[in-house]
């Protein structure tokens, strides 16, 4: 059996399955259900001036079956009172003292303010802190959150306040509503993060109803954007992590987080630098006991590989993550179609004739049979036929030599001084 646990920044955990900031940790009575099931650490519901939330706060978006394809939220941090939630945390961490407990933590940008909450934590005995620099509702509205976290110097100063009032690790959850999240990642750097977090919601509206006009979710016939979570923003999620984890000014270990949602979704952030992943979603829609799967799916990952230690897996994919300028243009693959395989719902071939490269022929074989033939000199590799194709295997993208050496568009125009769109230039 693989080795699971992790130590990110100093935090260690037996494994690296973190519940995220949210409703899953509100309160203790939820956290130690969380470890009873296997969850390898928490990140406590935002603490800071308890606040009122709203009635109703939740919508999601539903695709082709799935039922929370995407999930929005207008809710705010803890509206418990501090004191109890201090309580909770000192009574769960006695209780489970080898899973980790992290205290997630916004207040205003004011010195004072951070320390008073910071030596209040550090007396419970939790493992570090995330200071919630990506709350893009409610909080940013009042100058925190996403609206401290789209500052670099707000993020630096306050990060660097943290850290003057504890000798405990520091992780910075950034927000995605930027331009360019490796700005205030370098910004947490410059402050003194041990870690940072990635990514916090997205701004979204979740939908109108057309037959009330209202936004959903609504407040007394009022809505407000809220943030977007779930499986739809693993995407932009992984290329943020992708982003920080390849940035050599940087340089410190990253929590994933966005849409993970099974073991394979962990594998994937690891290989992409994070250490540990931060799930929410996920636990919303199908309870604490999902873990139970991620976890033997990651041991089975690591065993099937001859992998010993999880932490071993963190960032290999990063040095094949790269500029479009750095990829080689001389490379080609060309799309292969199983006619044995092949149901003749025509998918692939509407594809490319409407939209792509016209390169899928309709023809019949000896015996009359409809087939489907993809020119491969006119094939650009472009992956669309597979991908709207309905059954696995039918269509397989297939390496073929171009007899031209690796060329880079860098490269090309390091070597001519000029900028050209025709492929010959590049060979």
């Amino acid at each position: 059996m693989a080795d699971l646990s992790i130590n990110m920044a100093g935090i260690k955990s037996p494994n690296p399955f973190w519940l995220a900031s949210g409703p899953p940790t509100n309160t203790g009575y939820q956290v130690q259900r969380a470890f009873e099931a296997g969850w390898g650490g928490a990140v406590w519901k935002t603490l800071g001036d308890p606040v009122i939330n709203t009635s109703s706060r939740f919508a999601a978006i539903g695709f082709n079956g799935q039922r929370v394809a995407g999930f929005n939220n207008i809710e705010l941090i803890t509206d418990r009172p501090l004191e109890i939630n201090l309580k909770e945390i000192y009574e769960t961490k006695k209780k489970y003292p080898d899973h980790a407990i992290i205290a997630s933590v916004m207040v205003e940008p004011q010195r004072e303010k951070w320390h008073e909450i910071m030596k209040r934590l550090e007396d419970v005995g939790v493992d570090g802190y995330e200071l919630n620099f990506g709350c893009p509702h409610g909080m940013a509205e009042r100058g925190m959150g996403a609206a401290s976290g789209q500052v670099p110097e707000l993020v630096e100063k306050q990060t660097y306040w943290a850290k003057e009032a504890t000798t405990k690790p520091v992780i910075v959850k950034l927000t995605p509503n930027i331009t360019d999240i490796t700005v205030t990642a370098e910004a947490a750097v410059r402050g003194g993060a041990d870690s940072i977090s990635m990514i916090n919601t997205i701004n979204s509206l979740a939908g109108v109803d057309i037959d009330t006009w209202n936004t959903i979710p609504h407040v007394g016939n009022k809505g407000a954007h809220g943030g977007y979570c779930g499986p739809a923003v693993k995407p932009i999620a992984l290329n943020m992590v992708g982003e920080c984890a390849r940035n050599e000014k940087i340089g410190i270990p990253i929590s994933g987080i966005g849409g993970i949602s099974n073991w394979q979704d962990t594998v994937e952030f690891m290989l992409m630098g994070s250490t540990s992943v931060q799930i929410c979603t996920a636990a919303m829609h199908h309870g604490f006991r999902i873990v139970e799967d991620m976890i033997d799916g990651l041991d089975n990952y690591l065993d099937n590989k001859g992998i010993d230690s999880v932490m071993d897996i963190v960032g290999q994919t990063v040095p094949k993550y790269s500029n479009w300028g750095d990829l080689d243009l001389n490379y080609k693959v060309v799309a292969q179609i199983d006619n044995d395989t092949c149901i003749n719902c025509n998918k692939c071939y509407i594809a490319c004739e409407d939209t792509s490269h016209q390169c899928i022929d309709m023809l019949k074989d000896g015996v009359g049979r409809d087939i489907l033939q993809v020119r491969e000199e006119d094939c650009v590799g472009c992956n669309l036929c597979q991908i709207v194709c309905p059954v696995d295997g039918a269509i397989s993208m297939v390496e073929v030599d171009t007899e031209f050496p690796p060329m880079t568009w860098n490269q090309r125009e390091a070597v001519t001084g000029t900028i050209g769109s025709n492929a010959n230039l590049i060979k």
